[in-house]
């Protein structure tokens, strides 16, 4: 049997980087995609050069037909996607007064819309015992008005979470939001290491008291 496969989108040299590696340390075959494809390889380098598998594709969350295009060809060709993370955020600073409904509504769906490809795409290739991890923050319960769509963005996906749980658990198949409540660091409590462990944690529960929801406290 092929080695199992996580997939996570928004890829980044941090965190992103970090629950890769902590999955590939599990087994996991690691695809990570970010915006470039250049920078995706980049971090796909790093992991195979620590002697772990792993792939780097480019994808455009803001565009549905890529998001479907990409994650349908990883599915394609690995023949599964056992875990997928979705771990984009946009970062706009712009407080309520200054900021556009079109402003608002392109980052909710980098934020939480570009999940419903992402998920609608994968499911073919997603078996009894698969799971959807999904970075939650602080920002859904206790946002900064400086940056408003932040709060709106993960208060919109960890709702829709919640819905796709509900949809998927028939299956056997499972959605969790790890809600990071602190400030992402280099070091300490909030820093990749300790995150990663937790996000491993929440999708390698069993399914008996499942819970869609996992608050990562530091």
């Amino acid at each position: 049997m092929s080695a199992p496969v996580y997939v996570v989108l928004g890829a980044g040299p941090g965190l992103g980087l970090g629950v890769a590696r902590r999955f590939a340390r599990e087994g996991y075959l690691s695809v990570l995609a970010a915006r470039l494809a250049e920078p995706a390889e980049a971090l796909a380098t790093t992991l195979r050069d620590e002697g772990h598998e792993a792939d780097g594709v480019g994808v455009d969350l803001t565009d549905p037909d890529d998001v479907t295009e990409v994650v349908r060809g990883v599915g394609e060709r690995h023949g599964r996607i056992d875990v997928l993370h979705f771990h984009p955020s946009a970062w706009r600073e712009r407080d309520p007064l200054h900021l556009s409904v079109p402003e608002l509504l392109e980052d909710v769906a980098l934020g939480a819309g570009a999940l419903l490809p992402a998920v609608q795409a994968a499911r073919p290739f997603m078996r009894n015992g698969a799971r959807v991890l999904v970075t939650g923050s602080a920002a859904a319960d206790t946002p900064w008005h400086g940056a408003a769509s932040l709060g709106v963005q993960k208060a919109a996906v960890r709702n829709l979470v919640t819905s796709l749980d509900a949809t998927l658990a028939p299956d056997g198949i499972r959605a969790v939001a790890v809600q990071i409540n602190g400030v992402l660091d280099k070091e300490g409590p909030f820093s990749p290491v300790p995150i990663a462990d937790a996000m491993w944690h929440a999708v390698s529960r069993a399914d008996e008291g499942w819970t869609p929801h996992v608050p990562y406290d530091g």
